[in-house]
């Protein structure tokens, strides 16, 4: 199955997009998570589906979400969330961490999460966005890597890419907002992030450890 060939039912969006509209990491959303009600239904879908992560809505009003990668349940991830809350127009997203509280300005629809609900990742920083650009794959090693480097430190411009290295399908995420939450608070700036091929993440760390993070959503295929 194709990125966006899916049955009725089903929303793809893009979700961090460039500036000019394009890339952005695919996102499947279930609408009505009725339609799988159990764990395993809902993994053979997302297997079925090949997106890094697929949305299943189990309360549009309450906003109650469930994500799921080709292989796992996630208790949080970044793209899911801001594509969801775009999708629904919620102000908040209700996870088993805890409320992720949602807006948007117009442009981008931002999420504002913590950093410990993150699942662990990697931040590995290199010395030129060139050598991020010119790594062929994913590095030698195992568990979830980002890769990073300043394009302009001074302006908190970032060149990243994402290797899930998790056994799956997904050899690399076009844009992760979890990933991106982690390294605004590693860091304790603001960053406006390019990552893949030419996805943009804008992230803002608050006084109370929270981290905003925000980008541009487009519908692909309305289910």
């Amino acid at each position: 199955m194709s990125d966006y060939d899916v049955p009725r039912g089903i929303d793809v969006l893009r979700v961090f997009c460039g500036p000019d509209g394009r890339h952005g990491n695919a996102l499947g959303v279930v609408r009505d998570g009725r339609s799988h009600p159990d764990e395993a239904s809902r993994q053979l879908l997302a297997r079925r589906l090949g997106f890094s992560e697929t949305v299943f809505v189990d309360d549009p009003e309450r906003g109650r979400v469930d994500i799921h990668t080709l292989g796992l349940r996630l208790p949080f991830a970044g793209h899911p969330l801001v594509g969801t809350a775009w999708l629904l127009d919620l102000e908040v997203l209700e996870l088993a961490v805890g409320d992720v509280f949602a807006r948007q300005d117009g442009e981008f629809t931002w999420i504002t999460a913590r950093p410990e609900w993150v699942p662990p990742r990697t931040l590995q920083q290199y010395a030129s966005a060139a050598e991020v650009e010119a790594l062929p794959g994913p590095p030698p090693g195992e568990g979830w890597l980002y890769a990073w480097a300043w394009e302009d430190e001074a302006a908190g411009r970032v060149r990243a890419r994402a290797f899930p290295r998790r056994g799956d399908a997904i050899v690399e995420d076009e844009a992760t907002g979890a990933a991106a939450l982690l390294l605004s608070a590693h860091l304790g700036r603001a960053l406006n992030i390019t990552q893949g091929r030419g996805s943009q993440i804008l992230t803002a760390p608050a006084p109370d450890g929270t981290v905003e993070v925000g980008g541009r959503v487009l519908m692909a295929v309305r289910g």
